[in-house]
């Protein structure tokens, strides 16, 4: 399983129309929305062939040029990881250094936090994962 386009299980995988990959995923979603550019499915449709096992991390990179054509650059990223069982800790800086490069952005402006259910729902029964995130763009 990939988180930020690290590699944090060997055993496990997402299923997703890309590589899965939510935070990178959470990350454009927010770019996008922050530029009021729509969202992921707006410009890689699941319907579309062509995205499929694509890699999230090309995705974020699309997703930061096109903003760069809105004139808008990014500034900062605060991401975090919903799981309860993936363990974010032993990844957090390759992760903000990946993300980092991604972006363009400098990496003291990289933040990578992560949070469990305790219990609750599927996240909770280790049936998936999820991520939010929140940028700001200048």
């Amino acid at each position: 399983m990939t988180i930020g386009g690290v590699l944090v299980d060997n055993d496990r995988g997402l299923i997703g129309t890309s590589d899965g990959d939510v935070a990178l995923h959470a990350v454009a979603d927010a770019i996008l929305g922050a530029a009021a550019l729509g969202d992921l499915g707006t410009h890689f449709s699941s319907a579309d062939e062509k995205w499929h096992g694509a890699d999230s991390a090309d995705l974020l990179a699309r997703v930061v040029e096109m903003a760069r054509e809105a004139g808008l650059l990014v500034d900062s990223v605060d991401v975090t990881v919903v799981s309860e069982t993936v363990r974010i800790g032993p990844h957090r800086e390759a992760i903000r250094h990946r993300l980092a490069q991604i972006v363009a952005a400098p990496i003291d402006r990289i933040s990578v936090k992560a949070t469990s259910t305790d219990g609750m729902g599927f996240i909770g029964r280790d049936e998936g994962i999820a991520a939010v995130a929140a940028v700001v763009l200048n």
